[in-house]
């Protein structure tokens, strides 16, 4: 099946994203959802969702922009998005879980002058906001590989720092870690990653891949370490199941994978619980 599948240029560069992503957004997710940021994922997407639809607003208004890559713009809106919430998190030092509401509803409002200057939605902007098997690119292969190669760049260098950030934060600054400059560099990534992966998952769909794997895997990890092993391999399984369903179905691949992982939250709940109910009859 896979083989037949991976015959096409365009699904191979679908597969590899998705391979590539699907170990990349749940590493970043188990550090976003220790620390309980789990909602800056989507402030981040509806951010990314502007710079999208402005950038398809720009290549219907300048014809020399018309082959403009709206990946450019999405990244550089998102890495702008993270840089405007740190800097509202320290403006509003007591009430920091404002940055986000304030920056999803800057998302969504510049996101919908956009499309209606646009003249509404298109396929293009349609395979943005869930995702599209054919509509990933050997271009946008490569620039999820660059930003890949990244993220586990800064992780393994900062690993230790972000254990600890994760679960004391003002420990962390009382020992004289750069806490806000490695968690500046921290919410770029994670912008980063959410504007590599709307491609295949969808810009309303990402956060859920950054999450739901994490999710399922807390239920049975015995450790951080393991809690990222589960979820990677979790983030994985729901990316090629969902792209497989996706093409031989024709539907959304975000759906498909975003379904899937609720699916697999559902078995591992289950599961556990009733390994307990053996476990306490015995």
């Amino acid at each position: 099946m896979i083989e037949s599948i991976l015959h096409y240029d365009f699904l191979q560069n679908a597969f590899l994203s998705g391979i590539i992503i699907g170990i990349i957004a749940p590493l970043l997710g188990v550090f976003i959802v220790v620390r309980r940021l789990s909602l800056i994922a989507d402030a981040l997407s509806h951010v990314t969702l502007a710079g999208i639809a402005g950038s398809l607003y720009i290549s219907q208004s300048f014809a020399a922009l018309a082959t403009l890559n709206p990946i450019y713009l999405g990244i550089i809106s998102a890495v702008g998005g993270s840089v405007f919430i740190e800097r509202l998190r320290t403006l509003y030092k007591h009430f920091e879980e404002l940055a986000i509401p304030i920056i999803m509803s800057a998302g969504l409002g510049m996101s919908a002058i956009f499309i209606s200057l646009a003249q509404g939605f298109s396929t293009d902007l349609f395979s943005y906001l869930f995702g599209s098997v054919s509509a990933v690119s050997r271009q946008d292969l490569w620039i999820v590989l660059g930003i890949a190669l990244l993220v586990l760049v800064f992780i393994s260098m900062f690993y230790k720092e972000l254990f600890v950030l994760s679960f004391d934060e003002e420990y962390a600054k009382a020992s004289g870690l750069p806490a806000k400059t490695i968690h500046l560099f921290f919410m770029i990534v994670t912008a980063l990653v959410i504007a590599a992966s709307m491609r295949i998952v969808g810009i309303l769909l990402v956060s859920s891949l950054i999450t739901l794997p994490v999710a399922a895997s807390i239920r049975i990890a015995k450790g951080f370490k393991q809690t990222i092993f589960f979820a990677i391999l979790f983030g994985e399984l729901a990316v090629i199941v969902g792209l497989v369903t996706a093409f031989y179905l024709n539907l959304a691949p975000g759906g498909t994978i975003v379904v899937t992982s609720i699916l697999i939250l559902l078995f591992v709940i289950i599961g556990k619980k009733m390994v307990m109910t053996i476990r306490a009859k015995n």
